[in-house]
């Protein structure tokens, strides 16, 4: 966290630090470790304490889920007046796709491709949670997915790791921008560290169970970048990583994390999961658990009250080293002074800026931007988007008239009153001779009737066009939201096809937080639009792609299955001893009633135009090791508009003392293109960037050849190379 301060300011920090700590009782440093809960409850019930008293004895550090622009003030006086030493209280809060202006979900954000759209979305939500008085988001979530069933699959970028990363870091800068002692700026926190995107089965806080190789090259790319950002904290996953808990993981918290990264803010836990390493049995109480959390380096416990119940005597009777304890306390006061608590405790309280910062018309526009780029057009075989010359449209589906779906799970303080509906976006967006009819098809659960059916049917064999929107309800997908089924819910499909029956060219707008499989609405249905959870301008962005005022740019971030049984499934595959290319008809790794492509493949998505590729270039046919290897490809927009095109390069070691994977994500770039226009799109590739986990433990690039792929989607190469590295 350097660059928050110059050397003169890290001085005095480092000052101010160590005369507290001198000042401080061991009472008053765990107090600083101590986390308490407000109002809102964003985890299982834990005992209630009386916050207020806690606060006055500086027995807290820190507030999470604190209710109203008051209260938190009021809390602050508390600390500040009247504790003995007047250290701050920093507030913290679930602001992990804005705060009230609500962007799209991560998963849709990351389909956006866009560094700079997600860097800005946070940027907005920082400004807007810093007027509301809070100092720190636990943001931005950095897991690695491959299993549409996980139900938090919706706060990640999805299945790669080197675009999980990219993400990761335009996040944290979004966040916390140049200066943490900036009003528009927040402290971040990339969760949970490390692995918790592998839960076994799919199954919300399960177990994790992966080798060391999948660990270190899929997992822990994204927190790496966040630490290179500059990221000021890191919250820990509620899972054991290979049978030991990570909250108490020396290996990963203070080994990898402190040590080898360098990592010079603080870990604070997830929600009471101190407490459940008793739970996980490796701790046979509380104070074995505490005793644990700190050793391995965790510094700040959430909710929990096992540090304060139990870290003073630990401390006391010297089974904690009171350097242990000096070193997480001061992590935390490092913080507070970056952040400029010390300097003005209210700084973050004022009236006039709340007003004005939040929801302001600067917000809603970054808002309806994001959520335009976010959208992902998996198929239009009929060319019926965008929709033009249309008198009369159909629009179907209860979600179409929802304002609480569009905002998706953990919607911060986003109020459905100001979300615009897909329904209320087209309404607002055709020519005045242009008729609207609705009709909701089924019920949000997703179960139909009859007369609701029969209506919809009505509507739309009387319809130039049907906007029919299927998929999921907000609450279907985040936190202990896995689904063992990742079809459309209830009776969707039956409403689908019954309208796909009347003739009328229908378009399908799917909203959801995850992958889903559906295979049989790519067979009937000749446009598909995946639409995510869009948040605030969702129905405004919508507009917009089916009216052509934007041209679609969306690549898929994770790849969709054709069935839940090919789940997980990912683009980044190891190639197996019998691949099906390679084998003999009965002999390879393959179903016998599926293909193993996904219905949709990472990177996948479609636009209104056309692009061509050419004149790959690679710079050199071998390099060295300190070397850098310049690509070039030549694209054109051969179309008849303008628009967006993701560049993908994909790189494969095809010889490597451990498997490698079929092709890896290395380099991506979003260009825009004018009809006709061409432009050459250049890479640089570093040596560093072919290193992985080797049969040495170590991450290192291995000299030898490599295919390098150039296209527009993980199954859409336009162009190929090899090259080599030498020793």
């Amino acid at each position: 966290m350097d660059q928050f301060a110059s050397a003169e300011r890290q001085a005095n920090i480092e000052h101010t630090v160590e005369s507290l700590l001198e000042e401080m009782t061991i009472e008053e440093k765990v107090g600083q470790l101590n986390q308490l809960n407000g109002s809102d409850q964003t985890g299982p019930a834990v005992d209630d304490v009386d916050l207020e008293t806690e606060i006055r004895e500086g027995r807290v550090g820190s507030v999470l889920n604190v209710d109203g622009f008051e209260n938190r003030k009021r809390y602050q006086r508390l600390a500040v007046e009247q504790s003995r030493l007047g250290i701050p209280l920093l507030f913290g809060f679930d602001v992990v796709h804005g705060y009230e202006t609500i962007f799209p979900i991560p998963l849709g954000e990351a389909a956006s491709w866009n560094r700079e759209a997600a860097k800005r979305a946070a940027s907005v939500a920082a400004t807007e949670t810093a007027a509301a008085g809070i100092h720190w988001t636990f943001a931005p979530p950095v897991d690695v997915t491959k299993d549409a069933r996980w139900g938090r699959a919706m706060e990640t970028s999805g299945e790669d790791p080197y675009l999980n990363a990219e993400f990761a870091a335009a996040r944290v800068r979004g966040f916390q921008g140049d200066d943490l002692a900036s009003t528009d700026t927040v402290l971040a926190c990339a969760k949970h560290f490390a692995g918790y995107g592998g839960v076994q089965a799919g199954k919300e806080y399960n177990t994790v169970d992966i080798s060391e190789a999948t660990l270190r090259e899929t997992h822990l790319p994204s927190f790496k970048a966040a630490v290179d950002a500059g990221v000021g904290t890191v919250m820990n996953a509620f899972t054991d990583m290979n049978r030991v808990p990570v909250g108490s993981s020396t290996k990963l918290v203070s080994d990898v994390l402190k040590d080898d990264w360098g990592f010079e803010g603080f870990v604070v836990s997830d929600w009471n999961s101190f407490r459940e390493l008793i739970y996980h049995g490796v701790a046979a109480d509380e104070r074995e658990a505490a005793e644990l959390a700190i050793e391995a380096g965790s510094d700040m416990d959430m909710v929990g009250h096992i540090y304060s119940e139990e870290l003073v005597s630990l401390v006391e009777n010297g089974a904690v080293s009171k350097a242990t304890l000096d070193d997480a306390v001061g992590r935390i006061l490092r913080t507070k002074l970056l952040l400029g608590l010390l300097d003005d405790p209210y700084t973050y309280f004022d009236d006039e800026r709340r007003s004005s910062t939040i929801l302001s018309d600067d917000h809603q526009q970054t808002a309806r931007e994001v959520a335009r780029e976010s959208m992902v057009l998996l198929k239009n075989d009929d060319s019926l988007l965008p929709l033009s010359d249309v008198e009369d449209i159909a629009v179907v589906g209860s979600l179409a008239d929802s304002e609480t779906d569009v905002l998706g799970e953990w919607r911060a303080r986003g109020d459905p009153v100001h979300a615009v509906t897909v329904l209320d976006g087209i309404e607002e967006t055709v020519d005045v001779g242009t008729t609207v009819t609705y009709a909701p098809g089924y019920e949000r659960s997703g179960k139909t009737s009859d007369s609701l059916r029969d209506d919809a049917v009505d509507v739309v064999t009387d319809a130039d066009v049907a906007v029919v929107t299927v998929g999921e309800t907000w609450d279907l997908s985040g936190e202990c939201s896995s689904r063992t089924s990742i079809d459309l819910p209830g009776d969707q499909r039956e409403v689908l096809e019954a309208l796909v029956e009347t003739g009328t060219p229908v378009v399908a707008v799917l909203m959801n937080g995850r992958p889903l499989a559906v295979p049989w609405m790519d067979e009937q249905v000749s446009t598909i639009l995946e639409t995510w959870f869009l948040g605030t301008q969702a129905g405004h962005a919508i507009a917009d792609v089916l009216f052509g005022a934007y041209n679609p740019s969306g690549k898929l971030p994770i790849s969709f299955p054709r069935t839940v049984g090919q789940v997980p499934i990912h683009y980044n595959h190891l190639p197996t001893g019998r691949p099906e290319k390679h084998s003999e008809p009965g002999w390879s790794t393959s179903y016998i009633d599926s293909p193993n492509e996904p219905l949709y493949a990472f990177g996948h998505g479609l636009s209104y135009t056309s692009f061509e590729y050419s004149d790959l270039t690679l710079g050199a046919t071998s390099i060295g090791a300190d070397e850098a290897l310049p690509v070039s490809v030549t694209v054109e927009n051969a179309g008849d508009v303008a628009g967006e095109e993701v560049v993908q390069l994909y790189t494969r070691d095809l010889v490597g003392s451990r498997s490698r994977p079929v092709k890896e994500l290395k380099r991506f770039e979003k260009i825009r293109l004018e009809p006709g226009e061409e432009r050459t799109v250049e890479f640089e590739l570093e040596t560093d960037d072919l290193s992985f986990w080797t049969i040495d433990d170590e991450f290192a690039t291995e000299p030898g050849e490599f295919e390098l792929m150039v296209g527009r989607a993980s199954d859409d190469i336009r162009g190929t190379g090899r090259f080599a590295v030498t020793e």
